[in-house]
């Protein structure tokens, strides 16, 4: 069982219309909406898959009820959501014809600290029967700004593989605490390094603690360093859509070929076909099944593998 965290889970509403324009009025073509929320989102993809995933976090209100109603109707998806008192956010994507997306995220509920004790507790007890665990997203009011780091060393503890795909000081103190990966994009890699070059980035970011790096380059691709080697993914050609979720897609490529035992470079192949084939679907958490198997005999992977 693969466990993704998300502890700012969301309602997603996607909205569509033909144009957008400030200070004007709309009409909606279409509302789509679904469990959101970076491991959500992540979760839905590996399910996809055919891997078995377990999703933890928090939930709570009428929106969280919406989150779970929607997650029981995933196949391959187990709900292990904590409740809290407070209500779970929603996040607007509104689409125009182009599929150029403009993002309106609230920021969550307030946790107070029984709460967290209580995800603390139920945290523990899923490590022990998964094979991987990521932690995605942003933290709600009230959680730690060191909660990630917190819990990679409890992961650490019980043996399982973690991943970390956030961003700001949750990132930095994240990373200290050594994860196997973490997947930032340039921007947040930038912030975490002070190099706005990638590559010294990564290398940077490897020097803080993580033990393997996989920086999102956009739709120019991936960018890895790792202790087996250093390796770039490109993808055949750009492509317009949808890009909210694509992120997500190249965690849950990345997580599935760890618990596959995949070499680097066939995961990072996985990670960015999925991610291009992402922006082609039309929500996040979903990829165009065609696309992926085709853009999995393009992805372009160049690098090489680290002297013994």
């Amino acid at each position: 069982m693969i466990l993704t965290v998300t502890l700012n889970t969301a309602l997603d509403i996607t909205h569509r219309v033909r144009a957008l324009r400030l200070h004007t009025t709309h009409r909606v073509t279409e509302v789509i909406q679904r469990p959101g929320g970076k491991g959500l989102n992540v979760a839905r993809v590996l399910a996809a898959l055919g891997h078995e995933v377990t999703v933890t976090g928090f939930v709570g209100g009428g929106t969280g009820r919406a989150v779970q109603e929607g997650l029981a109707r995933t196949p391959g998806i187990v709900d292990a959501l904590v409740p809290v008192a407070g209500a779970t956010r929603r996040t607007i994507a509104v689409v125009d014809a182009t599929g150029d997306t403009t993002q309106l995220n609230e920021p969550g509920p307030l946790i107070a600290p029984a709460e967290w004790s209580a995800f603390q507790e139920a945290y523990e007890v899923l490590l022990r029967s998964a094979s991987a665990v990521a932690l995605c997203g942003s933290l709600p009011p009230g959680v730690p700004v060191g909660a990630y780091a917190g819990l990679i060393r409890t992961a650490r503890t019980l043996a399982v593989p973690v991943l970390l795909d956030t961003s700001g000081e949750p990132l930095r103190r994240g990373v200290a605490a050594r994860p196997d990966v973490v997947k930032p994009n340039t921007e947040e890699l930038a912030e975490l390094t002070g190099s706005h070059e990638p590559s010294r980035a990564t290398r940077d970011a490897r020097r803080r603690g993580a033990q393997a790096v996989v920086a999102s380059l956009g739709p120019d691709g991936l960018l890895a360093h790792t202790p087996e080697g250093h390796w770039r993914a490109t993808p055949p050609r750009r492509f317009r859509g949808n890009p909210t979720g694509a992120g997500d897609a190249v965690v849950a490529g990345l997580l599935s070929g760890l618990v596959e035992h995949l070499p680097w470079p066939d995961r990072l192949t996985r990670a960015t076909a999925l991610s291009a084939a992402t922006v082609l679907a039309p929500t996040a958490g979903e990829f165009d099944h065609r696309a992926y198997d085709e853009l999995r005999t393009q992805v372009a992977v160049t690098g090489e593998v680290s002297a013994a």
